[in-house]
């Protein structure tokens, strides 16, 4: 809500995001992050923008009702929904999902965020990641699986030492009874999944829906036939998939290459 009125009052009084970024001590990409809710406003951009947009009061209103997030306001839902879930399957095709990454392969991602993170913002979203990790080890435990293509094990995100970290990491996940990790191997002839990665929850109440991310965000499938297709094609996925114990042993071999 603070980032549409900002982007409201100040689109009205005429001044761009690199304009009213020079007047609060942000960059454009700053300015643009808080409009669209992905970082909080800090510093005095509040009341400096009240003021210099002609808001009257309103920024400084909606300012008081701000409550900062770990997580972009398009990702919220989702992560409240995840936490609670009863059953988490994830098939992932560039990079290891985030329920699984270490944190200095957590911090090579965010550092490759085009446009660049500020270092703080870097830290807390690294920091927010792990923590969201905690549904794994929750009391009831969640059934949580994945289907990692082959490649997310090989691409050296963070340097050599960061990547041997993250397949270290893989491994010990992997041993818990809650969880499986499957890879899907590059030598695959017939593949269920070009469509893109994606993420089925089942909820405490045992509702199904999916959810699917995009370069600018993410939506939730709820409705068939095309949440059915989704779940069907995950199915094939694991089918196709190295057996959690192949994949482990796959996963021992590329961290032993390293």
């Amino acid at each position: 809500m603070f980032g549409s009125l900002l982007r409201f009052f100040r689109e009205r009084a005429g001044i761009t995001q690199e304009g009213l970024g020079g007047q609060v001590g942000y960059s454009k990409s700053q300015v643009a992050m808080v409009e669209r809710g992905e970082r909080p406003p800090k510093g005095k951009l509040v009341e400096i923008a009240d003021e210099a947009l002609g808001a009257q009061g309103a920024l400084l209103a909606a300012g008081k009702e701000l409550k900062t997030s770990r997580f972009p306001s398009w990702f919220e839902n989702y992560a409240e929904l995840e936490a609670k879930a009863a059953a988490i399957s994830m098939y992932a095709n560039h990079v290891v999902p985030g329920l699984l990454q270490a944190e200095g392969y957590a911090r090579a991602i965010f550092n490759c965020h085009c446009p660049p993170l500020e270092d703080d913002e870097v830290e807390a979203r690294v920091a927010a990641r792990l923590e969201r990790q905690q549904v794994l080890q929750r009391k009831p435990a969640p059934l949580v699986g994945f289907v990692l293509e082959e490649h997310t094990l090989t691409r050296p995100l963070g340097g050599p030492t960061a990547l041997k970290d993250q397949l270290s990491r893989l491994l010990e996940i992997g041993r818990r009874r809650n969880v499986e990790i499957q890879v899907l191997p590059h030598n695959r002839e017939v593949h269920a999944g070009l469509n893109g990665p994606m993420i089925l929850l089942e909820t405490a109440e045992r509702d199904r829906l999916a959810y699917v991310e995009g370069p600018s965000g993410g939506y939730f499938v709820d409705q068939q036939p095309d949440l059915g297709d989704l779940f069907a094609r995950y199915g094939i996925l694991r089918a196709q998939a190295l057996s959690p114990e192949d994949s482990a042993r796959l996963i021992e071999q590329v961290a032993d290459g390293l």
